[in-house]
């Protein structure tokens, strides 16, 4: 349900016709998918461990076809969450939307991954303040980008350090800040406790939904052939340790 506060007239979720469509979620160190028939997720599944994109994905997609009774062909669509976030991970979820999208001529729409974290998060707390999603992106650091209590995006995306003054200029002109997602954690402890709410709501393809469907009832489809996850930052390569 879409809280009060937010422009109902925006959204329009009630106006739309149903749709069919597969949710992708691998913007972060778990993956989950989901089928929905328009608001309804009719099917949520998760990896029950990180970093098993690769060997879940696909055994995640046939447990939701199978509690719902749909094969891939009776999709009238995919939905695919863009990032930022974990660059192998970003790059299964997409090579596998492409794979299904380009097998069977279904079209892909594209969520940002912040965005549905934030709505989610609105749609729990119904906090008056800012919404602040966090990804994990190693060490310190985190993706976010802000966005007011109507889902409006109030800063660019973008990849910061966690430090004591992180956020001080919201905090000092007394904004309540709402921080969710698998990055919100590292902030415990380093950012001040007075106007900070913690959320316990992290990515997962069942936030979708409310993205994924305007976007595909206004035809606003991904070209499949140039289409790129939003990485924001390069992977992290190593360099492996010589064998002794």
């Amino acid at each position: 349900m879409v809280p009060e506060n937010i422009n109902t007239a925006q959204f329009r979720l009630l106006s739309f016709h149903m749709a069919l469509l597969l949710l992708i979620e691998t913007a972060t160190d778990i993956c989950s998918i989901g089928i929905s028939d328009g608001l309804e997720v009719l099917s949520l599944n998760t990896a029950p461990e990180g970093y098993q994109h690769a060997a879940q994905i696909t055994l995640l997609i046939e447990r939701c076809l199978r509690e719902t009774g749909y094969a891939l062909s009776d999709l009238d669509g995919l939905a695919l969450s863009s990032g930022p976030g974990s660059y192998t991970s970003l790059r299964i979820g997409t090579a596998t939307a492409k794979g299904i999208c380009y097998s069977l001529d279904k079209p892909l729409v594209i969520v940002d991954s912040l965005q549905a974290l934030a709505l989610a998060t609105l749609q729990q707390e119904r906090e008056e303040g800012l919404y602040f999603p966090l990804i994990d992106a190693r060490r310190m650091e985190a993706y976010t980008a802000g966005f007011d209590a109507a889902n409006e995006r109030i800063t660019e995306t973008q990849a910061i350090i966690i430090e004591e003054d992180t956020f001080s200029e919201y905090l000092r002109a007394g904004h309540t800040l709402v921080l969710s997602g698998n990055g919100a954690g590292k902030c415990q402890g380093v950012l001040p406790q007075k106007g900070i709410l913690y959320s316990s709501v992290v990515c997962s393809a069942a936030h979708l939904c409310p993205l994924a469907l305007p976007a595909f009832e206004r035809g606003q489809y991904a070209d499949l052939a140039y289409y790129s996850p939003y990485y924001l930052k390069p992977p992290n390569i190593t360099t492996p340790k010589k064998l002794l």
